[in-house]
């Protein structure tokens, strides 16, 4: 296999060669050697001609292509061309709308818009492992501005003041490590503090706002709050990390795919925790190797995405 790519040109041109994107795919998924994605067997044969394999044991669909079993499945867009839109979002700094993606690939818009949000899936992370660190919790609004919304727009979605109507999302970031976010339904004192609890190891130093919700950990927390209406720093006291990554959210959530459906933003969350927690450590080439390595086990229908709803999005 060639010098593998750094940027987004040596992308376009080492995946335009069928070889090369098999041979890279393969080689991540299974690096052990190709194994049958029904019944586990490494008992498998490569039958070049179909760019497949086939299983020595007898058992339904023994012949299986790189897609069975990963967000590519049943998919006719050809792997150079999903390797294209992964590198540009697991990049692509503010994110990448679907219509830039129908554009530079050569598929239809709504083609695109199901390819990022299989991509986004794959990036998803999960870990059992609890910050130990200092940790700042944070919550934020998601939802349109009133002031840009047509009379009749804003009379049907806006009904209260503040962020009444509007998406919340919750994040944890550990000081000079990750951060993790999530929608959350309300910023109710019991569903705050349960994420807290799942992802802070007992005895952290954890600073908040000064939300009532987050009254009460300074049981299991050495927990301090910064009142917003008085001060935003008091010494080490402040949740400037998470504000910077709310900022980074919104930016993209805002100039990129201006419209998010609620049911949808925490796909866009994930996307933007990926990009945030691999900002450091590795270059494009190593974000892209990433995601496509947790491309496995993680289907995503249509029908699942939309509820069998037939409408343009961004």
């Amino acid at each position: 296999m060639d010098k593998l790519p750094t940027t987004l040109q040596d992308a376009i041109v080492f995946f335009s060669d069928p070889d090369n994107c098999l041979n890279y795919a393969v080689s991540r998924r299974w690096p052990n050697g190709v194994c049958c994605p029904t019944c586990g067997s490494t008992e498998v044969k490569f039958l070049p001609t179909r760019r497949l394999w086939e299983c020595k044991n007898r058992h339904p669909r023994k012949q299986f292509s790189f897609k069975v079993g990963t967000i590519f499945e049943d998919s006719p867009i050809s792997l150079d061309k999903w390797f294209v839109a992964m590198w540009m979002l697991a990049n692509c700094k503010n994110g990448v709308s679907s219509y830039e993606i129908h554009r530079a690939i050569g598929v239809t818009q709504k083609s695109a818009w199901f390819m990022l949000h299989r991509i986004r899936l794959a990036m998803e992370t999960g870990s059992f492992k609890k910050f130990a660190k200092t940790c700042e919790v944070d919550e934020t609004f998601v939802g349109g501005k009133s002031k840009n919304m047509h009379a009749k727009v804003r009379a049907r979605r806006i009904t209260g003041s503040g962020g009444k109507d509007k998406t919340i999302v919750m994040g944890i970031l550990e000081r000079g490590g990750e951060v993790r976010a999530t929608v959350v339904e309300k910023r109710s004192r019991k569903e705050l503090q349960a994420h807290i609890m799942q992802n802070v190891k007992a005895g952290a130093r954890v600073y908040t706002d000064a939300l009532p919700s987050y009254d009460r950990l300074h049981g299991l927390y050495m927990h301090e709050a910064i009142d917003h209406a008085v001060e935003y720093v008091r010494g080490n006291v402040h949740v400037n990390g998470m504000e910077n990554f709310w900022s980074l959210l919104k930016r993209g959530l805002k100039g990129t795919y201006v419209a998010v459906d609620p049911e949808h933003l925490n796909r866009y969350v994930v996307e933007q925790v990926f990009r945030f927690n691999n900002r450091k450590d590795l270059n494009d080439g190593g974000r892209f190797n990433l995601a496509m390595k947790q491309v496995e086990g993680k289907r995503l229908t249509y029908a699942e995405l939309t509820g069998k709803t037939d409408t343009v999005r961004h």
